[in-house]
């Protein structure tokens, strides 16, 4: 039982050593200063209430308060048919929900929205249901 023990541990290293030289690009040596470096990213601007902030110079930006070319109709892929105006957008009745044209995995997620002050009514005439991620 020891040695089995023994070689499932030899055989567990070498499966993660294996693995993770999988990961070195072999274009280049382990520290060789020749190797690219990535981009600089400059951080964004915060928002105040008098101007919009600005985005790191990597975001990709959804929407910049002007149109929904980065969106489409979930369903079909169409155009998306929500209203935009004053730099923001907003759902317009029987036109179905929305989504980005373009995929996207890991990232961060900056989200402003607007809520009614005081709320008024129920359910969605209180305000804005959020952002869902799948």
């Amino acid at each position: 039982m020891k040695i089995l023990l023994t070689a499932f541990a030899v055989f567990a290293l070498l499966t993660c050593a294996k693995s993770s030289l999988a990961q070195v690009d072999p274009k280049w040596e382990i520290h060789d200063r020749n190797r690219p470096v990535p981009a600089v990213v400059t951080a964004g601007t915060a928002s105040t209430q008098d101007a919009p902030g600005k985005p790191p110079s990597d975001a990709i930006v959804l929407f910049d308060g002007k149109d929904l070319s980065q969106w489409v109709v979930k369903k079909d892929g169409s155009p998306a048919k929500w209203k935009v105006e004053n730099g923001y957008f907003e759902v317009v009745a029987k036109t179905g929900d929305v989504r980005t044209k373009d995929s996207f995995g890991d990232c961060q997620l900056h989200v402003e929205f607007s809520e009614p002050t005081p709320p008024k009514g129920e359910d969605q005439d209180r305000g804005n249901s959020g952002v869902f991620l799948m």
